[in-house]
């Protein structure tokens, strides 16, 4: 895929995810700037179908019925007056359509045409390892940046996701290579990052206070672009960095059979435990982090359209688990837990080494299914 910063002919912007789905983006949408920096990776100059169509101005929804004042709603779209977005599910393309910052609209609109195409997104860590692909779901804060820059500093390994990314029924790891957030915990694994420093970063111990302040003002931030764009850029909690610079040395990959999937979780326990665990166990916990780890407005969308019928919630996380569970078949899964009270840097590594371990035979079998299981430190 090409990628430039130009707007495409028309005045559209053109995302292909991974030939899947096409997304197109009005380039006068106050949302332009935001998405194509977050989708920057599947830019093309090429013109994409209508699978999604992102644009300004919502349309009126002849006698919508009300829930209460939180939106209102016809069999096929939702309208959220607060937050002034629109979202219609139609017969061959959804659109999204608003004045602010769509973003958070836009994930679980894109989550669900991927799996009307055989793929569903995940949150997740995800690198490739000598041809086999390797997904890491976790929730935040688990230390998945951290993984990734030691994981990059090791032979046979290329980079895909440190966020997001999919898995279609065929069994393909599809990279997502978003931009990174860096925090300032991050300091010691990503040093080349905090020099010449261009805006501050608040103390290690000032982060999680100012990360839930950020949290509480979001919904009201997203539906003023201009706001959020300052906010984004210069907030002192992180740095948005694009992975090629945050990692200027690693390889990267874009497509590549899963070879395992690992849950990286902390608890309360003195060392760290690999075991295995059932495809059962692994499609439930993926879908559940990924609905959790979206944004806030994410999850109340989705909420929103199972209410309204316009998608019900049995068949959405159904259909979205049965490409999941396709996904998995036949792939070795794991729980690695990770003491709760260890740091980015000790936990981080902790996860390498087990890993190390534990692709040590995955690889020579091929991804037939070799498990490993027991206690580091």
């Amino acid at each position: 895929m090409t990628k430039s910063s130009q707007p495409a002919a028309g005045g559209w912007l053109y995302f292909d995810v991974h030939g899947r789905v096409g997304i197109r983006v009005e380039a006068g949408a106050p949302t332009a700037r935001q998405l194509s920096t977050m989708l920057a990776c599947f830019r093309t100059d090429r013109e994409v179908p209508p699978d999604i169509v992102v644009s300004r101005t919502a349309q009126t929804l002849p006698e919508a019925a009300w829930l209460e004042n939180d939106f209102c709603y016809t069999d096929s779209a939702l309208s959220f007056p607060d937050e002034r977005l629109q979202v219609e599910c139609g017969k061959a393309s959804w659109h999204v359509r608003g004045p602010g910052e769509l973003l958070t609209s836009l994930v679980p609109v894109l989550d669900r045409c991927m799996v009307e195409r055989d793929s569903a997104m995940i949150h997740a860590a995800t690198v490739a390892y000598r041809g086999l692909g390797i997904a890491l779901p976790a929730a935040g804060g688990t230390g998945k940046t951290s993984v990734i820059a030691k994981l990059m500093r090791r032979d046979g390994f290329a980079f895909m996701g440190d966020d997001w990314a999919f898995l279609d029924t065929a069994g393909t790891l599809l990279g997502f290579e978003k931009p990174m957030f860096i925090k300032p915990h991050h300091r010691p694994i990503y040093p080349h990052l905090f020099s010449g420093v261009r805006k501050p970063l608040v103390p290690k111990a000032l982060s999680r206070p100012i990360g839930k302040l950020t949290t509480l003002v979001h919904p009201f931030v997203i539906r003023y672009p201009w706001l959020a764009d300052l906010s984004r850029r210069w907030s002192p909690e992180h740095r948005i960095v694009s992975p090629r610079r945050a990692l200027p040395t690693a390889q990267f990959a874009d497509a590549v059979p899963l070879g395992a999937a690992v849950y990286v979780e902390r608890y309360d326990g003195a060392r760290t435990r690999l075991s295995e665990v059932s495809t059962a166990w692994m499609v439930d916990r993926m879908l559940g982090n990924f609905h959790i780890e979206m944004p806030d407005f994410s999850q109340r969308l989705v909420t929103a359209l199972g209410a309204a019928s316009v998608l019900p919630l049995a068949r959405l996380f159904g259909e979205k688990a049965a490409v999941v569970r396709k996904a998995l078949e036949d792939k070795p899964c794991f729980l690695l837990r990770v003491p709760r009270v260890y740091d980015a840097d000790t936990a981080s590594d902790d996860i390498v080494t087990v890993l190390e371990e534990l692709l040590g035979d995955l690889a020579p079998a091929a991804g037939a299914g070799s498990a490993v299981a027991g206690a580091v430190r």
